[in-house]
């Protein structure tokens, strides 16, 4: 609201503005009292019970009446079991007969007449029982008349006449929910309990079991019970699941056998995948790690023990393949990279029919079909490039981990000499079906890939130390060359679209008195990671490593130290240079650890020692500062500053065990910090570490020369304070005296007092209370605060001192009754005057107040 309006153009603001709440206040009760409307008319009230009704029973009738025929049902089957089991024998050939006929009878044909009269539940307990009673008259049967007949083949035989007879039995009353899923569970059994009888070993027992997943694959398709679907489902799943697992063990142990298992258990699979939509990406995956396991065993055997893993990787890029060959080839989407980028146009360019064509092409495989076998094939793809990768990590940690010493010609030992050197194949190929995926994430990967092959070929080849550490700066320059230069990279990389988003409309209820105001909700806000960004960092990332691992391996040998050294000095400086972003920061400031290990080599070649090794290296950050001097502000001009300061202190500490020479080498400090301070954006923090510098330079110094005197070491510090402190109270005269002179001279005159106190001397005392003097004076005229408390309290301390021997003495030779007795005078002379005091008190504390 603008206040700034005469008084009544503001009230009428303000009127109006009331005026708008009072309307909106209005409109929200009129909401408030329709959404009560709502919903208290959507719950009626509920109505007392009337005099004499009933009270709700705890079940219903059908789940009583459900729980009953359980147990019925149940007690019968018990009843039958016990009567098969222990009163079988005690009857004849014919009471058998005719109980088997008429019970077993009775219990089948019962639920026909109770479905006839609507009795579904009680049909469904009685014909339960009479399944029941069929497995158990098969069990009599076996027991009376079959049995020398062996136990395994018998239970084959009559699982499969039972499930005949209970599919026919339910497919005659269809109103019956148990018989035809009982009877999934009984054709579970033929074929492996008839394997198992006939003496087969691992192998049949699987096929059999393939065969019944078979018969239950097609129960699952082509029936429409629910119930019998389940079933056929579980069944399938188990069997399916040792069948593969058998596969899998024989296809490492006797692969020609196990391979048609799995080719055949994956048909069966993708058969599945491709009848089922929802389940074809999962189905898929299965049945792709199926055939990859056959193929991959069959040349197992076939290759030697080295290309194991890689036969296994290729079958899985044929697999991984199919995503590509099996669908339409879209290249709407696809794009060439810019013209600055890429180098070349025209070549990678798709015009709009081509591509209209490709989309409209069909896919001979489906997308689920296609999706889940190119996982499954890039899952063993990916499984082969992680063994492939412990060579690179060899290749990359080993000159780090150093068993030798520097430069001593000596080379350690090489681990995983015994790897199997198709491990870089294996890369090599995961690197080519990364770059045949137009998708930014796949060419970070092959970023990623080919720099662990090019890390790993030394190690996997055993090349020898000096093509090892050439490989590896090669490895650095082609990893930083692309972070500066991306570009060739983003040929034909699929532009990425953010997602679209606005905001929704607005949520009135119907009839809502909402007038023309509704809330509308927030926007979501999509971020795109920008190609070159993403692959310039992770291109630099491998860059760093390998130069990291370079610059260790190059300490074997003298020469190689310089060499590589100097090598990686100019490929950061480079990308300080050429590159983007916070890449040339990093890289402004590798250089600058180069080039002080430049320094450190030269001056170690050179036989220096430490203290000339600590001058040589505040040549790097007198050539930082220079170098910033000219670039002046940005970030890298920064990173380059603290790198060099950074050095500079690694000199100070190297320079540690000779205090004369770093005293020199805090002096040369202190004036490349002098110099930097004559840049404005500087000057405020290269001033005071200059100070500070030059500061401890004089005291380790003087600590050199034995010198003991505080003076010489506070004086130093105090003029040049209390030349500052009177140069900001020239420009800004409201300053305190506090802010500008108490500093300084609190840096002199306590510690010179402090020695004062222990000088048996007559001079330290005397010169520090003529000082004192002086400062106390000097603070009365010109009425600062700081000078007349620091130096009258110095004074005072100091003339305390002084006197404090002639006090003692005076008051030894006095009567001992005169102290009391002048303390007494002096008590009754300040409560005499005791308010003039307090008065005098206040004007002193009000008068140092206005002093500044």
């Amino acid at each position: 609201m603008d206040t700034s309006l005469p008084p009544a153009d503001e009230l009428v603001l303000v009127d109006r503005e009331l005026a708008q709440l009072d309307a909106r206040r209005t409109q929200l009760l009129a909401r408030r009292a329709w959404l009560i409307q709502v919903l208290y008319s959507a719950v009626p009230a509920a109505a007392p019970p009337r005099p004499g009704s009933r009270a709700v029973a705890d079940s219903t009738p059908r789940s009583a009446q459900n729980v009953l025929l359980t147990l019925g049902g149940t007690l019968l089957t018990i009843a039958a079991v016990a009567f098969t089991l222990v009163s079988w024998g005690s009857m004849g050939i014919g009471g058998r007969a005719a109980v088997l006929l008429v019970v077993t009878s009775a219990a089948l044909a019962a639920p026909v007449a109770l479905l006839r009269k609507g009795l579904v539940s009680t049909a469904e307990s009685v014909a339960a029982l009479g399944l029941v009673l069929m497995v158990l008259d098969a069990y009599a049967l076996h027991r009376v008349a079959l049995a020398e007949t062996d136990g395994l083949g018998y239970t084959a035989v009559a699982s499969a006449v039972l499930a005949g007879a209970w599919t026919a039995y339910g497919s005659a009353l269809p109103r019956l929910r148990i018989p035809l899923p009982v009877a999934v569970v009984a054709a579970q059994l033929p074929l492996p309990l008839g394997v198992l009888a006939a003496g087969g070993g691992p192998t049949a027992f699987a096929w059999a079991a393939l065969v019944t997943v078979a018969a239950d694959a097609a129960v699952a398709l082509w029936t429409r019970p629910a119930a019998v679907r389940i079933t056929a489902v579980t069944g399938a799943t188990a069997l399916g699941g040792w069948s593969l697992l058998t596969g899998a063990w024989l296809s490492l142990s006797a692969p020609w056998s196990g391979a048609p298992l799995l080719l055949a258990s994956a048909a069966l699979t993708l058969y599945v995948a491709w009848r089922r939509p929802p389940l074809a990406a999962a189905a898929s995956v299965l049945a792709g790690l199926s055939a990859v396991a056959a193929l991959g065993g069959l040349l197992r055997a076939a290759l030697p023990a080295d290309w194991t893993v890689p036969g296994y990787a290729l079958c899985g890029l044929a697999l991984a393949s199919l995503w590509r060959a099996g669908g339409p080839r879209l290249g709407a989407d696809s794009v060439a990279a810019p013209a600055a980028d890429a180098g070349a146009t025209g070549a990678g360019a798709t015009t709009g029919a081509d591509a209209a064509v490709r989309a409209d092409t069909p896919a001979w495989l489906p997308r689920g079909v296609r999706l889940g076998l190119a996982g499954a094939g890039a899952g063993v793809m990916a499984l082969g490039a992680l063994w492939a990768l412990p060579p690179a990590a060899v290749g990359l940690l080993g000159p780090v981990a150093r068993t030798t010493e520097v430069w001593s010609g000596e080379h350690a030992e090489r681990a995983l000499t015994s790897y199997p050197a198709t491990a870089v194949l294996v890369l090599l190929v995961a690197a080519a079906a990364l770059a045949a995926v137009p998708r930014l994430w796949a060419r970070c990967g092959v970023l990623a890939v080919v720099w662990a092959l090019l890390t790993a070929l030394p190690v996997a080849l055993n090349l020898p130390y000096a093509a090892t550490l050439a490989l590896q700066l090669l490895t650095t320059a082609a990893t930083l060359g692309i972070a500066v230069r991306p570009g060739p990279l983003l040929r034909g990389l699929r532009r990425a679209e953010a997602p679209v988003t606005t905001a929704l409309p607005p949520l009135p209820g119907p009839g809502a008195p909402w007038g023309t105001w509704a809330p509308l909700r927030p926007q979501a806000r999509a971020t795109v990671l920008e190609p070159r960004t993403a692959l310039g960092w992770c291109a630099y990332a491998g860059g760093l490593a390998s130069a990291v691992s370079a610059g260790a391996l190059a300490l074997d040998v003298r020469e190689a130290t310089f060499a590589a050294l100097g090598v990686l000095l100019g490929l950061f400086a480079g990308v300080a240079v050429l590159g983007e972003g916070a890449r040339r920061a990093v890289s402004a400031c590798v250089a600058v650890l180069a080039a002080a290990g430049l320094v450190l080599a030269v001056a170690a070649a050179a036989g220096f020692e430490d203290h000339w090794t600590a001058l040589a290296l505040l040549l790097v950050p007198a050539a930082t500062a220079a170098l910033a001097a000219r670039t002046r502000t940005g970030p890298v001009t920064l990173a380059v500053e603290i790198t060099g300061a950074s050095v500079g202190l690694l000199a100070l500490g190297v320079a540690a065990s000779r205090p004369a020479f770093l005293a020199l080498a805090l002096a040369v400090g202190g004036v490349i910090a002098a110099a930097t301070a004559v840049r404005p954006e500087r000057r405020r923090f290269a001033s005071w570490a200059a100070a500070a510098l030059f500061l401890l330079a004089t005291w380790v110094r003087l600590a050199v020369s034995d010198v003991t005197t505080p003076e010489a070491y506070t004086l130093p510090v105090t003029v040049p304070a209390l030349i500052v402190g009177f140069l900001r109270r020239r420009r800004d005269p409201e300053a305190s005296s506090w802010t500008a002179y108490g500093r300084g001279l609190a840096a002199t005159l306590l510690p010179s007092l402090v020695a004062a106190w222990v000088d048996p001397d007559w001079v330290r005392p005397l010169l520090l209370g003529v000082a004192a003097l002086v400062v106390t004076l000097l603070g009365a005229r010109f009425r600062l605060q700081a000078l007349l408390v620091l130096g009258g309290g110095v004074l005072a301390l100091d003339g305390l001192h002084e006197l404090a021997p002639y006090v003692v003495q005076a008051v030894g030779a006095l009567p001992r009754w005169l102290p009391p007795a002048l303390a007494g005078l002096l008590l009754l002379a300040v409560g005499a005057t005791y308010e003039q005091r307090l008065r005098d008190a206040r004007r002193l504390r009000e008068r140092l107040a206005r002093m500044r």
